[in-house]
This record gives C-alpha cells, structure tokens and sequence, in this order.
C-alpha cells in the first residue's frame, strides 16, 4: 500500500519563498481547489491520502517533499535551505516515524527533498541554492550502508533538480535539457519535454501512471507516446509559487518498504 501524506495549502501561500520566479497573484481558492483535485488523482491511482495538521503560519507547507526523503527503510529528514520552512519538519517526522526509522540532517548542512531523484540504486542529488555539499556528504553517509549510491548533480534554470527532471519508471525520465545535461544520467531512457513547455519536467508516477501538470498538452502527447497513462491536474496556481506535482506529496510504501 502506498500513502501519500499532504497538506493543506496555507491562507498566506501569496508569501511564499520563490528563487526564480517573479512574485506575481496567487488565487488562493483556486489554489486550494488544485490541490483537492491532485489528492483526488493520488487516490484514483491507489494512494491512501493522509494530510498532515494544517501548518498556517508556513506559506510553503503544502510542498511536504521538501520535508523528507523517504527510501529503503529508513525516512531522512531534511534541513531546508530556506530558513521560513524549518518548522514544517517535525510533524513530518513524527508521521514518519510510524513507518520507518528516522535519521535526521543536522546543521549546517541544508537539503530540500526536491533536489533528490531516486531511481533504483543512484540517488541524484543537485547542488542548488537549498540544498549543500555537506547534505549530500551526510546522505552519502546514511544511504551507502543501505547499498544506494549518492551522485551530485549540476542543474540550472530552476529551484530544484526535480524541476528538471522526473523518474516517469525505472530507468526513464522526464527532462528539461535546458537546465539539466541528460549525460549525467547513463543507461536511462529520456523523454524531453516540448521546448515550448519548459516548466513541464516534473511528473509523479503513481499506481502504473504519471500525474503531470494540465497546462503542458505538448509533453504529455510525448508521454503518451511513450504509452504511459497520464493522470492530468491542474496546478496553475500552485505552480506561480515553484510547485510541482512531485512536491505536493511524500509517498510512503507500507507493508514491505523495499526500494524505492
């Protein structure tokens, strides 16, 4: 059983941490509305949703992957880069702590989950702006006994790595080349993005599909040329505060963790 725990989006969203984007209008209705939509596809494709205690106060809350990362059997908690967003972690932690044991990023070192890209053993990390060389040194250190194998990754263009690229299934991926060099992931299959959708690299494979953003019909024809089935959401709102679909959810499997 997968579970994918969520949070509401918070009334102050309009406030949130943005790198590359310029601030603009947030309908905040809408917004909510878009993320009600995307816990409906996560449960269409077998997620149990569980949502976290409302976090107000936090505009970011509702991007919980920035929170942990979770693989194997153990759930890592991140320190976040931006300082605004360090009290999102411990209900986190503790909802995670019912499934997996919990190893924890300690200062100075900063990682946002979004820079992390898992696909079977290589854990991708990407130096950004949130995330450090000591943080990916101190997940090389939990992650290798556990027989994964950390590669830093050079990105550019956007806030995280997976706004660059995406697992869409093993050993495939979804990728923006103009911010992220497909060189440096060997043996993968690539599916580009259309050029005029730029934005478009991050999906969610959930359940045998892949949730990826409305607004992009160009790469999702690529997708479903690749014959995957694409659950589209809507998340234009969300989006004019750097989200993605990928970051609006930790998936957690129960029963037999295996990998992820």
């Amino acid at each position: 059983m997968i579970l994918a725990y969520t949070r509401a989006v918070s009334p102050t969203l309009a406030e949130c941490e943005l790198t590359h984007l310029e601030r603009v209008s947030i309908d905040l209705a809408r917004a909510i509305a878009e993320h009600l939509a995307y816990e409906r596809a996560l449960r269409r494709l077998g997620a149990q949703v569980r949502r976290l205690r409302s976090a107000p106060q936090h505009p970011d809350a509702v991007f919980v992957e920035d929170m942990a990362v979770v693989l194997g059997d153990v759930a890592i908690i991140t320190r976040p880069g931006a300082e605004s967003r360090r009290g999102e972690r411990r209900a986190v932690a503790e909802a995670l702590a019912a499934h997996r044991r919990v190893e924890i990023v300690t200062e100075p070192a900063t990682l946002d989950g979004g820079d992390v890209l898992v696909d079977g053993e290589r854990v991708y990390v990407g130096r950004s702006s949130r995330t450090s060389e000591a943080a990916i040194a101190q997940l090389a250190t939990m992650l290798h006994p556990l027989g994964y194998r950390v590669i830093p990754i050079e990105f550019a263009g956007c806030l995280h790595l997976k706004s660059a690229v995406t697992r869409l299934a093993d050993g495939l991926l979804l990728l923006n080349p103009d911010w992220v060099e497909a060189s440096v992931f060997p043996g993968a299959r690539i599916v580009q993005v259309d050029p005029a959708e730029p934005h478009a690299a991050n999906a969610l494979a959930l359940g045998g599909a892949v949730i990826h953003p409305l607004q992009f019909p160009r790469t999702r024809a690529r997708l479903e040329a690749e014959g995957l089935r694409v659950e589209p959401v809507d998340t234009t709102e969300l989006s004019k505060a750097e989200a993605g679909v990928t970051c609006c959810s930790l998936l957690v499997r129960v029963g037999r963790p295996g990998r992820k």
